[in-house]
């Protein structure tokens, strides 16, 4: 039964299987380049929304937080609601008000003077930071260095291309992304 009809339906799928699997690669392939656009985007935008921000609370903290509207304070992430503020939020704000890079433990002790309640549901506090801190900076959001005692930190990036120019942090280097300290 060479060349039956069972053996003629094997080969048409076989060569149908080659094209397909040629259409299949090219939508995977047009589909992944668009996901890391899209993604890169977001980092862009969460990067501006953390530069404005900054830049409303640094506003409210020199003339007062009564020029923010209710509205506006929820935006920032400073208005008391009837909920508890989130954990990440907690850390984004910590970040965002510090005027150095912080270690997870400044972090930790900041947290526990501003919002006492977000920690004390946390099995190990400085865990949870870390893993939340080394989140923000895979979203682009922050950025870790290495203090000039070797110990990793973390600072708000309020720029996409924010560099460490600044004399004060000379003693910092700054660590990529994708490193195995994260």
């Amino acid at each position: 039964m060479n060349g039956g009809p069972s053996q003629r339906n094997e080969t048409e799928n076989n060569s149908h299987s080659g094209n397909g699997d040629q259409n299949v690669q090219e939508v995977v392939k047009t589909a992944h380049e668009e996901l890391r656009e899209l993604l890169r985007q977001r980092a862009d935008i969460m990067k501006r929304i953390g530069t404005i921000k900054q830049t409303i609370v640094g506003l409210a903290n020199l003339f007062g937080g009564s020029i923010l509207s209710d509205d506006l304070l929820e935006l920032v992430d400073r208005k008391t609601s009837g909920r508890q503020p989130g954990f990440t939020r907690a850390c984004r704000m910590v970040l965002m008000e510090a005027v150095r890079p912080l270690g997870a433990r400044e972090v930790c002790e900041q947290i526990q003077l501003k919002t006492p309640p977000v920690i004390l549901h946390h099995k190990d506090p400085l865990a949870s930071v870390t893993t939340v801190l080394n989140r923000l900076v895979e979203y682009g959001e922050a950025q870790t260095v290495v203090r000039e005692n070797g110990r990793r930190a973390w600072r708000w990036v309020s720029t996409p291309d924010t560099r460490l120019a600044d004399e004060e942090n000379a003693d910092e280097v700054s660590m990529p992304r994708d490193s195995s300290y994260l």
